[in-house]
């Protein structure tokens, strides 16, 4: 790429791509939509409703715990079943239609309890959907048209993991890149693809320790070149140039597993560790330093002694930021100091889905499938309780104004009025 070239580029992002792609904003593109922030502005969608509500509920084939990806009128899930299938379904997303499935037959593995064949959720550009299924001995990374057609498939080698497979990948259109991270007890790294030809571009090793189920997400700030803000326990927090995979800086390893995303606001990347399904420790990092920034930009740190998510993702929400800890307790806490403001237990039950916000609203789903509404704020006031009749471990979406819901075995959409 010739030096005029990578400054267009360069500027397009800073200028397009601040922490949400504007032009993102009706679709859904990957694991907790545009740039993995799990906000959107949706109104009009009911905090409360019962089953005849939905404007339609389908049947899904085996069991899967992706989280759809929509563009347009179109809907991607992943699942897989007994036979250890794994299957890339579309379907229409305006009427639960279902367009085409793509099926791929691979070994049988061991699973966490929690994880399926289907817990990848996949990441659409509107012209190619990408997707990673993966057993013991290799690790698929494969990109079809909208209509379902192979374009180019990836074997990124053995794929060593205690947990099973999960990592879900994101696209940068401005660079005509996908990215797929491959943190697992084996030989580990991040790779990015030309998402035309599947053409591999560039691959960054990385320590190996477990395997971290960590979406990436892409960091702008002002007057500053763009960063792929990657998580691993081995690693902790690290910053990539995304244009070249080299690393910028990294936090230092995490005591624990990773496997919820980081996400950014008020100036700091923050991430989750845990283990045994408890969140224990939570790091605040400034984003703005080079090499080993252990000892000189972490901001703050909350431990087990707090309340922490494991599996769940945090929201920020302006000074705010919402942990939905995986027993069902809701923190609102200062961005600025980690420090608790509130916090409300909403449900017996426990959650393995990552919350979203909507229109100001908190809306997760408890593995028991109870869909429950809490206020964004320090109020935490509960809104509403709803069911959406199937287990769940995957995170709701949201795009062409209406809310999808996939169980286990059922998606589930809700049309905002």
């Amino acid at each position: 790429m010739t030096f005029f070239l990578r400054s267009c580029v360069l500027l397009s992002l800073i200028v397009c791509c601040p922490v949400l792609r504007q032009v993102d904003a009706q679709n859904w593109p990957r694991y907790r939509g545009p740039n993995g922030t799990g906000v959107s502005d949706v109104t009009g969608l009911p905090v409360e409703w019962s089953e005849s509500d939905y404007e339609w509920v389908i049947d899904l084939p085996g069991v899967g715990h992706s989280s759809p990806a929509i563009w347009g009128d179109r809907l991607f899930l992943t699942s897989g079943d007994e036979d250890a299938r794994r299957m890339l379904l579309c379907f229409n997303a305006v009427t639960g239609e279902r367009l085409w499935t793509q099926t791929l037959h691979l070994d049988v593995d061991h699973l966490h309890k929690k994880n399926s064949y289907g817990s990848c959720s996949p990441a659409v550009d509107g012209e190619r959907v990408y997707v990673a299924f993966a057993d013991d001995s290799q690790y698929l990374f494969a990109a079809y048209d909208m209509e379902g057609n192979l374009l180019w498939t990836k074997d990124l080698g053995a794929f060593d993991t205690q947990h099973g497979q999960g990592q879900s990948p994101v696209v940068i259109p401005e660079l005509d890149l996908v990215i797929l991270t491959n943190d697992q007890v084996g030989p580990s790294f991040i790779a990015a693809y030309n998402r035309k030809t599947g053409d591999e571009v560039w691959r960054t090793p990385r320590k190996s320790r477990e395997t971290a189920y960590s979406t990436p997400m892409l960091l702008t700030l002002e007057g500053q070149k763009p960063q792929l803000i990657c998580t691993s326990g081995a690693v902790g927090i690290a910053g990539l140039d995304p244009e070249t995979g080299r690393e910028l800086w990294s936090s230092g390893e995490l005591p624990m597993r990773s496997v919820s995303s980081p996400v950014y606001g008020n100036g700091v990347v923050v991430a989750t560790c845990g283990s045994g399904g408890v969140g224990k420790y939570m790091v605040a990092v400034d984003p703005t330093g080079s090499g080993d920034v252990s000892k000189t930009n972490v901001v703050w740190e909350r431990t087990i002694t707090d309340k922490l998510p494991y599996v769940p993702t945090p929201l920020v929400l302006g000074p705010h930021l919402f942990l939905w800890t995986d027993q069902g307790i809701v923190v609102c806490a200062d961005m600025k100091t980690g420090e608790t403001i509130s916090q409300k237990r909403v449900a017996g039950g426990n959650y393995t889905s990552s919350p979203v916000i909507i229109d100001g609203k908190l809306y997760n789903v408890s593995e028991s499938g109870e869909v429950v509404v809490v206020e964004a704020s320090p109020n935490l006031e509960i809104l509403g309780r709803s069911q959406l009749g199937d287990p769940s471990h995957a995170s709701p979406a949201v795009a062409n104004r209406r809310l999808y819901l996939r169980g286990f075995h059922r998606l589930a959409c809700l049309k905002a009025q």
